[in-house]
């Protein structure tokens, strides 16, 4: 995908949060010592020399006070999928121990702690398979887990064994395909599945695909055009026999030790997409999750949490109609967010500041797995967690070559291994996330940000639940800047190299 896609919009930041300067301003007062951890593409987490920052004398009334921040973080996490886990059965045992050590282990370098899982295949399954195969099986008599323990969940007790305080959610890319109108996995044909093609107009109500992208002129609107129909049947029986499925996956999973305490409906209602898929109307996400999900899961799983999602999309009043609804507040605890999603992400949040926020998964770019998906990822982690992001979702941890997908899709990861020599790499995107969450994690609070803007420094501050202030600063421009970034009501002076991520870390 193009990195191009995340444009977040203008953004109204707290008062007087991070000031850009070109000069370093001569600062009296006592001094404190910061450790600088500085990846480059040359040269990834160098420890710089220690930082001597001088503060101002503190004042009263700070804007961002620790005891008013932006959010309370909680957990980083990623996706267990199965070919992250075949790129990882190619190693030894010896090598994907040290890979699952470093990322999620406690006291490891990425300190995930979270795994996303896709009820049914996604679409980076070795090939689509779903949990419920038996046509016309409403009592799900015949609904296993069989095929997830074969490769999902071995993947996922792999890294139990590093963390066993992990926690897990669940989210559909597609029901079985006996359960949709077009009968089938995905949502158009391509030369990458069976569908039918004289089933693709169903999408749209026509059968003219030139127009699918010529409907709305404003090119920055997704989708340009929404779908017509809800694809999954909305029809009592098979509604109901969808949401005991969500239970039934839940307890079985359950079963093998993977305890996942968080549902949302559908991942990326408005991809319409050649792999599995989805599309849903405003209605039909409105009955589903609430005269069907909700209630089901308040019967079989209470302590299970309902939030809604994943939103990748910026119709704002698309999303606006959906939590209109009169009975969100009272069986949605959250909403997710990913892709176009993250440029409403501040106006949903700031009308529904109840609801806890979800970056539900990074953007996985087009398999280049370079310094400059390094900076686009480092620049999305800023945008979710200044605006309130208590948790945040890599997508692929580990993939072969140049990540391509059974369905034809080139994406990024944080490890590549070569398939043709079975050697691994930890790829820039991998010091994009350690540079936040190594030291950033849960309980700690946000408490200001600034977004790239022109300058391309993207900065957020946030203090440990022990007390110490962490800044982790970025320049994705190509010459030196120096930043003043305010901590608490004190403020602190960086050099930033060009081209850098940079972490700060309070020393005493």
């Amino acid at each position: 995908m193009k990195y191009a896609k995340f444009n977040p919009p203008i953004i109204i930041m707290r008062k007087v949060l991070i000031v850009l300067s070109l000069s370093i301003t001569a600062i009296t007062c006592k001094a404190q010592d910061f450790i600088h951890y500085q990846t480059t593409a040359d040269a990834s987490w160098q420890k710089r020399q220690v930082v001597r920052a001088t503060y101002k004398r503190e004042r009263a009334g700070s804007s961002d006070s620790p005891a008013n921040p932006i959010t309370t973080f909680r957990r980083w996490g990623t996706t267990f999928n199965e070919q992250d886990w075949k790129a990882l059965c190619l190693l030894t045992r010896e090598q994907q121990d040290e890979i699952l050590s470093r990322t999620f282990s406690p006291d490891g370098e990425l300190r995930f702690s979270m795994g996303r899982i896709s009820m049914n295949a996604n679409d980076y399954a070795l090939s689509w398979y779903s949990c419920s195969e038996v046509d016309g099986d409403f009592s799900n008599k015949y609904f296993n887990i069989d095929h997830d323990k074969i490769t999902i969940i071995p993947y996922i007790h792999a890294a139990q064994r590093f963390n066993h305080n992990m926690t897990f959610w669940v989210s559909p890319w597609s029901p079985p395909a006996w359960m949709k109108i077009n009968h089938h996995y995905a949502v158009q044909s391509s030369p990458y599945n069976d569908l039918d093609s004289k089933r693709d107009y169903l999408l749209f109500g026509d059968d003219d695909r030139s127009r699918n992208e010529q409907v709305n002129p404003d090119k920055n609107i997704f989708p340009r055009r929404l779908a017509v129909q809800d694809f999954f049947i909305q029809d009592a029986r098979y509604l109901l026999c969808y949401a005991d499925q969500f239970c039934r996956f839940i307890s079985l999973y359950r079963q093998q030790g993977v305890d996942i305490t968080m549902v949302m409906y559908q991942n990326e209602a408005y991809s319409y997409t050649p792999y599995p898929g989805c599309p849903w109307t405003a209605e039909g996400t409105i009955r589903f999750n609430m005269e069907y999900l909700a209630p089901a899961l308040k019967k079989q799983h209470p302590d299970v949490e309902l939030c809604l999602g994943t939103f990748n999309t910026n119709r704002y009043d698309h999303v606006k109609q959906i939590l209109s609804d009169k009975r969100m507040p009272q069986n949605i605890k959250g909403i997710g967010f990913q892709w176009e999603g993250a440029q409403i992400l501040q106006r949903i949040r700031a009308e529904y500041p109840d609801y806890r926020y979800i970056s539900s998964e990074s953007e996985c770019g087009n398999g280049s797995m370079d310094w400059n998906a390094a900076e686009h990822t480092f620049n999305l982690i800023n945008h979710y967690l200044g605006n309130g992001c208590s948790e945040y979702n890599n997508w692929n941890l580990i993939l072969c070559d140049n990540g391509e997908s059974a369905w034809g899709w080139k994406q990024n990861a944080l490890v590549r291994v070569n398939s043709k020599d079975n050697t691994y790499e930890y790829r820039p995107e991998w010091y994009a996330y350690r540079h936040y969450s190594q030291f950033i994690g849960e309980g700690a609070a946000i408490l200001s940000y600034q977004p790239a803007g022109n300058n391309r420094t993207p900065v957020l501050v946030a203090m440990t639940p022990e007390k110490k202030y962490v800044v982790v600063a970025g320049n994705l421009s190509g010459e030196e800047k120096n930043i003043t970034a305010q901590v608490g009501s004190k403020q602190i002076s960086i050099t930033l190299a060009p081209h850098s991520l940079n972490t700060f870390v309070q020393k005493n």
